[in-house]
């Protein structure tokens, strides 16, 4: 059930995460690698731009902090030949993704309190 703190048009992925994750998906098309199958469903569902769960805002929050690393790794936004990782990330929503769970994320703690 959706936390009453937010709104559907709050859950509701913005323009720039869907572009973001249709790019990943394209990417991962084209070179063949990035991001499980989770992943692609995650972006799927971004693309679409779906209204998230709580429970999808916790993991994709989880999924940004896990990956921060990766963005130190050979190849990232390399644009002939991007890394894995990179590709993963689009997937979930990039950089706009990340900035936009954060806010979600930090909501729902507050309410939490």
């Amino acid at each position: 059930m959706p936390n009453p703190t937010l709104t559907d048009k709050q859950r509701t992925p913005p323009a720039a995460v869907a572009k973001a994750a249709a790019q990943g998906l394209k990417l991962r098309e084209e070179h063949g690698r990035g991001g499980t199958e989770i992943g692609r469903r995650r972006a799927r569902q971004l693309e679409n731009r779906e209204p998230i769960s709580e429970r999808d805002i916790k993991a994709i929050y989880s999924y940004f902090a896990r990956h921060t690393v990766d963005k130190q790794g050979k190849g990232w936004a390399d644009a002939d030949r991007p890394s894995a990782g990179y590709i993963a990330w689009l997937l979930w929503g990039g950089e706009p993704g990340k900035a936009w769970i954060d806010t979600l994320h930090a909501r729902l703690d507050d309410a939490a309190d």
